[in-house]
């Protein structure tokens, strides 16, 4: 209230005393009555033809540059988005491919596994089956050794003390006197090495 009281004092002040508005009193000109047609004129004009020189010049101007840049501004944004989407998209899509690769790739190890498997017990059974056949083989061989041991260890007998015999007393000695010693000896002893 007391700033309003005081600007309003001054306002009155200075257009009721006369010399403030002369100039010989060391006022200011621009405040004599005298002047104030040709300054409202003079001021009329200035400002008319700056107005029209921003109105028409220099506004449009600035003005199409803010629109220009608005809409370059706004289709950049639009720009953007669709991209962003686009990204959205092909990164849906690559997770899509991942997990449909993830899923073939375990199906494919699963189906890989199994034929591995199945291989691998296809050979093992054929393997069990070959060594089933050469230990049955073998046991046969060793049946038939078993057998013709005692023939040809009376053989090799006989041929052997013919031989010793020979040396020792220096005169041939008939092969079925000896094979007779021997046929003895190992029907006293063959349940003990033959199994008989």
């Amino acid at each position: 209230m007391i700033k309003k009281i005081f600007f309003q004092s001054i306002f009155f002040n200075l257009l009721f005393f006369k010399e403030v508005f002369g100039a010989e009193s060391g006022g200011m000109p621009q405040l004599n009555p005298e002047f104030w047609i040709s300054q409202i004129f003079w001021l009329t004009i200035t400002f008319g033809a700056l107005y029209i020189i921003l109105s028409k010049l220099i506004l449009p101007k600035i003005s199409l540059n803010l629109e220009l840049r608005k809409s370059q501004i706004q289709d950049n944004i639009e720009a953007a988005e669709k991209q962003r989407e686009n990204s959205e998209a092909k990164l849906k899509e690559f997770d899509d491919i991942i997990k449909k690769s993830k899923l073939k790739a375990k199906k494919n190890y699963q189906e890989v596994r199994e034929n591995a498997l199945k291989e691998i017990n296809l050979k093992r059974e054929a393997l069990d089956k070959q060594i089933d056949e050469e230990i049955k083989k073998t046991e046969h061989e060793i049946k038939i050794l078993k057998k013709s041991a005692p023939e040809k260890i009376n053989k090799i007998a006989i041929e052997s003390s013919s031989e010793l015999v020979k040396k020792l007393i220096g005169a041939e000695v008939n092969n079925s006197s000896i094979s007779a010693i021997v046929d003895d000896l190992s029907k006293r002893n063959g349940d003990k090495y033959y199994g008989n």
